[in-house]
């Protein structure tokens, strides 16, 4: 099988760092990275990505995560592109998830057979 694409979108190194080891532990995967949106769907729209893992709050500049999601949605060439929200707070899951994401994860989650459940979705 394929190794597969993950994009991850927002991250700060250490964060990034822990990110890539924790999929690249579980998963075979290749993570590419992506600071601000219009990066991000540049990137998305020049290869295909099996998952976008979004920050909510996007390191670089503090802009909402929500707002690629949203972007992704709108564009007929990325709507079908699964994208999960990087947040420990349920409220913004939700709002995500509403607004077609795939239901995410937070940073304090990566124990939890959950995520690793979620994520295997996509990327096994």
């Amino acid at each position: 099988m394929p190794t597969k694409r993950v994009l991850d979108v927002g991250n700060c190194q250490p964060d990034h760092t822990t990110l890539v080891r924790y999929l690249t532990g579980n998963f075979d995967v290749r993570v590419t990275r992506a600071h601000l949106a219009d990066e991000a769907l540049e990137a998305m729209r020049t290869q295909p990505y099996d998952l976008v893992l979004i920050n909510r709050k996007l390191d670089a500049n503090y802009s909402d995560g929500m707002d690629i999601i949203r972007q992704m949605k709108a564009d007929p060439a990325l709507d079908k592109v699964p994208v999960m929200l990087i947040t420990n707070f349920a409220e913004h899951q939700q709002t995500a998830v509403s607004e077609g994401a795939e239901l995410g994860f937070g940073k304090l989650e990566y124990d939890l057979s959950e995520t690793r459940e979620r994520l295997a979705t996509f990327l096994t």
